[in-house]
């Protein structure tokens, strides 16, 4: 089967208000393409009716192809099983609420045409976002970007093209804890911004509540940076020098002044204070314990309940259609050796067969002449 030019990858949980108008959206979209393309929904475990809808579009559009997993494994998880899947040569991240604009990856894809490997949508503006989401995700991101030896684009997301050799690279980093948009910067490659306007939630509400956010700050930061372990080794050097800059003046105090070093209240509370940043420290290194032990398990990133138009294993590894033989070719491979095993023996059969008719021949001559 020929390989589409362009796999855009959706995952989908709980959007059964948008995927209608989604449908629509890339029905205009594939047209004006004027390309082979696919697109591959993941269902992350939605409790809602998105995956019926995706079920009856699959049956109608052969371009869409669905694969459902057996309970809700997250997002950046969902992105991985996406990329697996998909067969284009070159693949496209986006999200299902509209935010990303299917209209934007036409400009994406003449990027790639140029030479680029990775095309990744940077926000120029955000509209519907409240300002404390904002003003978190600007200083997380440019938090983020000092803690890490890589360089990672500020004010970007998930949304972007990147091409086969870069989905492959990726589908080889199969670490348990994900943030797509580091390893992607991670995995290098030719890579270029461009920027658009992200507009509004077109229905629904956001799957990423405070809380989801803190564990996606904390999965990135842990995942690309050891700084947190530092600060505890740093932070116990000062806290060191400290007490023994207090433990002088104590001496010194009873010593040369024979006065009792005063202030019990002080000590309660520095006591107090060592104990929680002793703890705090115990905490970030369990983070990185958790995730150690997290990872040696060796458990699948995900489990695949269903897939419509899809097969139940993910793509080949291939680079491209011809660096896999087809059956025949391979078939044929595999006799070659047997063919050239029968011809060898059939050819000693015949000069067996030819020294036993002169040998034959010799003996007939022998008795004539004795006759």
């Amino acid at each position: 089967m020929a390989r589409p030019t362009l796999s855009l990858v959706l995952p989908i949980y709980n959007e059964e208000e948008v995927i209608p108008e989604l449908h629509g959206r890339l029905q205009a979209f594939l047209e004006a393409l004027g390309t082979d393309a696919e697109v591959v929904f993941v269902n992350d475990g939605s409790k809602d009716k998105s995956i019926e809808q995706l079920r009856a579009l699959a049956k109608k559009e052969p371009r869409y192809r669905v694969v459902s997993f057996s309970r809700n494994f997250g997002h950046q998880v969902a992105i991985t099983a996406g990329m697996d899947y998909a067969r284009g040569k070159a693949v496209v991240v986006m999200d299902a609420d509209l935010q990303d604009p299917p209209e934007v990856v036409l400009e994406m894809v003449a990027k790639w045409r140029e030479g680029y490997d990775v095309v990744y949508g940077k926000r120029r503006s955000r509209e519907g976002e409240t300002f404390f989401k904002l003003l978190t995700a600007k200083w997380f991101y440019r938090v983020f970007a000092a803690m890490i030896p890589i360089e990672v684009p500020l004010d970007t997301g998930d949304f972007r093209l990147m091409s086969r050799k870069v989905v492959l690279t990726m589908r080889e980093l199969r670490e348990a804890h994900r943030f797509v948009r580091g390893m992607v910067s991670w995995v290098g490659f030719k890579q270029t911004a461009l920027l658009y306007d992200r507009p509004a939630r077109f229905a629904g509400e956001t799957k990423y509540p405070l809380r989801k956010m803190l564990r996606f700050a904390l999965d990135g930061i842990t995942s690309f940076s050891t700084l947190p372990l530092r600060f505890a080794t740093y932070l116990g050097m000062i806290i060191s020098a400290g007490s023994l800059l207090v433990a002088v003046w104590a001496a010194v105090s009873k010593l040369v002044y024979h006065s009792t070093v005063a202030g019990w209240a002080a000590l309660t509370v520095l006591v107090a204070f060592l104990a929680a940043v002793q703890l705090l420290m115990i905490g970030i290194l369990g983070e990185y314990v958790g995730r150690i032990y997290e990872q040696v398990k060796g458990r699948p990133l995900y489990v695949v309940a269903e897939t419509v138009n899809a097969g139940r294993k993910p793509d080949t590894d291939e680079l491209d259609d011809e660096a896999a033989p087809d059956a025949e070719t391979t078939e044929l491979s595999k006799e070659a050796p047997k063919t050239a095993e029968d011809a060898t023996k059939t050819a000693e059969d015949a000069t067996k067969t030819a020294e036993d008719a002169k040998k034959t021949a010799e003996d007939a001559k022998k008795t004539a002449e004795e006759a």
